[in-house]
């Protein structure tokens, strides 16, 4: 790989195989850390799973028998 001037930063290009390896897409967040011997070890964040578990903590059970009533919540 070549490292690319981005504007004031510098960019990398990633091989296909890589990409394909790691499950990145454009648009995806990574996160890259210095590891031994110069090398970089590149980490995919799933922003979206993070949410839902973090969202967990919200959930409480729902009485037994409990159906959503649509008219009911909506009544004014």
């Amino acid at each position: 790989m070549h490292v690319s001037k981005w504007g004031n930063s510098l960019a990398v290009r990633l091989p296909k195989k890589l990409v394909e390896e790691l499950g990145v897409a454009e648009g995806d967040e990574v996160k890259l850390t210095a590891a031994a011997n110069k090398t970089i070890e590149v980490e995919k964040i799933d922003r979206k799973a993070q949410f839902l578990k973090d969202v967990e903590q919200f959930r409480f059970p729902l009485p037994e028998g409990y159906t959503f009533d649509r008219d009911e919540a909506n009544e004014r």
